[in-house]
């Protein structure tokens, strides 16, 4: 038995798969492929629930020491244990500096990381609009192998397109399944945030 319906309907299959896909998207942002709601940057309120950010030094942020640690925390392969002692550090010193020297570090790392995760949400739209443009190619050459097949065309050329689709098809699901974890990314970076909110509130006390 030929092949060639299987392949046929694994490219259907995968068109259908982007247009539901398409229809559950917020239709504010088009190209946003994840279930998870696009919300553009951080809630400071979602990170943070120390004393006001009101009045922070900006110029003190663009130290390169303070710089330095900010790259170092906001690495998620920097294990907790080891930002929690690093903050303690930053933050030592005497009942007034304390929280001043926190609220600093805190901006510092919302910026950072907010800028990190906006970098990551439009490398996922990006993907997306990518995946859509492969999307309508496989559209159009699973027309075209309808009409070969109704034409009975040449079946060497029938197959051929087949094989395309079918190698076409598998290129593009692996990438649509691949879309589950780039979709946590976001949702991992504002979890860092507040894991390291908390723990500069508390070395703040």
């Amino acid at each position: 038995m030929s092949l060639l319906p299987f392949r046929v309907l694994a490219a259907s299959l995968a068109i259908g798969l982007v247009a539901t896909q398409a229809h559950a998207l917020d239709p504010r942002y088009p190209d946003w492929p994840c279930q998870q709601l696009k919300v553009p940057q951080i809630s400071l309120a979602s990170v943070w629930s120390g004393p006001s950010l009101d009045g922070v030094d900006k110029a003190r942020i663009d130290d390169p020491k303070l710089a330095d640690l900010v790259a170092h925390l906001a690495e998620r392969r920097t294990p907790m244990e080891e930002a929690q002692k690093l903050i303690g550090e930053f933050v030592a010193g005497t009942a007034a500096e304390k929280p001043e020297k926190a609220k600093i570090l805190f901006v510092a790392l919302y910026d950072a990381l907010n800028a990190q995760r906006d970098q990551v949400m439009d490398a996922i739209e990006r993907f997306s609009r990518k995946q859509k443009t492969v999307a309508e190619d496989i559209r159009r050459e699973v027309q075209k192998l309808h009409e070969l097949q109704d034409a009975n065309s040449d079946a060497a050329e029938i197959d051929g397109l087949a094989k395309r689709l079918e190698w076409e098809t598998r290129i593009f699901e692996d990438r649509r399944k691949s879309t589950t974890y780039v979709c946590e990314v976001p949702v991992i970076i504002e979890k860092r945030l507040f894991d390291l909110g908390r723990a500069i509130q508390q070395a703040a006390q």
